[in-house]
């Protein structure tokens, strides 16, 4: 599989965007008088509609002929699927070591901000710390695949940035909430909750890293990241953002999303293709 090395420009950029969209969310809690909980479930469905479908249509697919063109058909169609199932292996061992008190998918509102009292202890700091800390390990995944997708297939990368940087906007809340709560600063919690992305553009260099020290060995090495990423992305879809997007809204409505994701997503891929 061949990369245009003008595209690792702009798939990394891309993968930044994404990150520090956390710096979002941050902004909503602090300015925003009340959550839109309609449009974040729907947003949230839409993104994970988006993440499903590019997964399973386009991004699993290029491992799948990867890895079919260095193994062989059968061979390689099996190496993908071990990869796909490995990549949600690795994403669930990572929520398994973040403790559920301190993960950072924990629905929070822009209304608990307000009614939030500023207690200015160690222990809530640390707290806080430690939220910032789980979206980092979190978001770190997840800028492999945007990375990854980006560079593979730059007709859906600007798509998938925008699923992920909605995917990322709750989570910029979830950090800044209970620094607010343990320091009453607005700023450092802003400013921590916008650095906690930055484990995604870490995942773009270390996703570039191993597919231009690697490739030149065999296309496997490319084949088993994209069926891993596929993996990934649909954990966090399934396992993240639908379970989000029905607490912030109704069932109803994460599903109208999921569905308007994947068709603007089908839609998006067919007029490039």
């Amino acid at each position: 599989m061949d990369f245009e090395l003008s595209n690792v420009g702009v798939a990394f950029t891309l993968t930044l965007i994404a990150g520090l969209s956390t710096g979002i969310g941050s902004a909503i809690a602090f300015f925003a008088k009340r959550t839109n909980t309609n449009f974040l479930a729907i947003s949230l469905g839409f993104s994970a509609g988006v993440m499903v479908y590019v997964s399973l249509v386009e991004i699993l697919q290029e491992g799948m002929a990867a890895l079919s063109r260095d193994c062989g058909s059968t061979a390689g169609h099996w190496y993908a699927i071990l990869s796909f199932f490995g990549g949600i292996l690795v994403i669930m061992i990572i929520d398994k070591l973040v403790p559920s008190f301190e993960n950072p998918h924990e629905i929070r509102s822009v209304e608990s901000m307000q009614e939030a009292p500023q207690i200015h202890n160690k222990g809530l700091a640390r707290m806080g710390l430690m939220s910032a800390l789980a979206i980092g390990i979190h978001n770190f995944p997840e800028g492999i695949a945007t990375f990854t997708a980006g560079l593979g297939s730059p007709e859906i990368a600007i798509p998938l940035t925008v699923a992920i940087a909605i995917h990322n906007i709750p989570e910029g809340i979830a950090v800044s909430v209970p620094i607010y709560y343990a320091t009453g600063n607005k700023k450092k919690a802003f400013i921590l909750s916008f650095l906690s992305g930055l484990s995604e553009p870490v995942g773009a260099i270390i996703a570039f890293v191993m597919i231009y020290f690697f490739t030149g060995l065999s296309e496997s090495v490319i084949g088993i990241l994209f069926s891993s990423v596929a993996g990934i992305m649909v954990f966090i879809s399934l396992d993240e953002l639908l379970p989000a997007a029905e607490k912030y809204g109704k069932h109803h409505q994460a599903i109208m999303g999921l569905v308007a994701g994947m068709l603007v997503m089908a839609v998006s891929l067919a007029l490039f293709n």
